[in-house]
């Protein structure tokens, strides 16, 4: 059974391996020991409440249950901005006219904005190749939105995602070769790893101080503007099936886009209903049901088959002990 359960220090191997499969430009993930621990030692903190909710960053394993094989990472961050700043580019749309010529035109800018202070940011979904069918990347993804769902008043009103910007095959990254890498002389990589390991004072030193003009940039960096790359249009669907929408905001490195949805608007938190769990030998049921415990320090997540009836949900054995609850328990259920 593949089961979704808290990452602590003792998964730095599996999430160090994640890290190396995921590639350039996954921020997140970064392919450094010290940082993986640091933020699982974090993680470990945040779901046992000892810090301040405004600084958790919750990570989340996908595991399967009878292996102990680890195939996917997914987190929730409280809220993002508060102790270093959170930059995006901002497309914006300028009209110019004149009446006396008769012409009017239409130009989109980027403007370096920090717009998303205090939002909450759910990011680092990543399966290795072999787990992207039969519903886990579906199972891991929700689960994020299950763990806001246990206790919203941890989590900040707004809730946004950044997606990857495209990357060629042999990984050059047109946006970077062409817009960013003029501010910013370096390695994308080096880049990268100071945007998750410093105070990021370095991109307001050297960022644009002025509007960037998309149309004088040459086409290969404004095809990629606010697209997504190849590997993740799957966590874009995903996004959008749960009402994430496109707000403007792209990366300042290579302009993937930022999508966001209100707390309570997300599908998966709006729908999910507290249930008291039943437990019993065998359970009939045609489809199976997203399943998860009522609290964040417990949290663990499953899809089995469940019978709801009335306020109560009707679990078999296996599922229980996955979830480690017991009859009489609250879970958390999306049919």
């Amino acid at each position: 059974m593949l089961v979704v359960r808290p990452a602590g220090p003792a998964d730095l191997d599996h999430l160090l391996e994640l890290a190396i499969l995921s590639g350039p430009g996954f921020t997140s993930l970064p392919e450094d020991a010290d940082q993986l621990a640091e933020r699982l030692e974090l993680g470990r903190d945040s779901f046992s409440g000892k810090l301040a909710p405004e600084e958790c960053w919750y990570t989340l394993m996908l595991e399967e249950s009878d292996t102990g094989d680890v195939d996917g990472v997914g987190s929730v961050k409280a809220a993002v901005g508060l102790k270093r700043p959170f930059f995006s580019f901002r497309l914006v749309n300028n009209t110019q006219s004149s009446p006396f010529l008769g012409v009017k035109l239409d130009h989109q800018t980027l403007v370096l904005v920090n717009e998303c202070t205090g939002w909450t940011e759910v990011g680092s979904l990543f399966l290795k190749a072999d787990r992207r069918k039969g519903g886990a990347g579906r199972l891991l993804s929700q689960s994020r939105y299950m763990l806001i769902g246990a206790q919203p008043d941890l989590f900040a009103d707004n809730v946004l995602a950044e997606l990857r910007g495209v990357f060629t095959p042999d990984g050059a990254c047109p946006f970077w070769d062409h817009v960013a890498h003029k501010f910013f002389p370096m390695e994308f990589d080096d880049a990268d790893r100071m945007t998750g390991s410093t105070d990021k004072q370095f991109i307001l030193d050297l960022s644009p101080r002025h509007p960037i003009y998309v149309e004088l940039l040459p086409e290969p960096a404004r095809a990629v503007i606010g697209k997504v790359h190849p590997q993740g249009v799957p966590a874009m669907a995903l996004l959008e099936s749960e009402g994430f929408r496109a707000n403007g905001l792209v990366d300042i490195f290579d302009a993937g886009p930022t999508v966001s949805c209100g707390r309570d608007n997300i599908r998966t938190v709006r729908d999910a209903r507290r249930l008291t769990a039943r437990i019993a030998e065998e359970v009939e049921a045609e489809l199976p049901a997203l399943i998860s415990t009522d609290s964040v320090a417990a949290f663990r997540a499953v899809r089995q088959k469940a019978v709801v009836e009335g306020e109560t949900v009707i679990l078999n054995r296996e599922t229980a002990d996955a979830l480690k609850v017991r009859s009489g328990d609250t879970v958390r259920v999306k049919t």
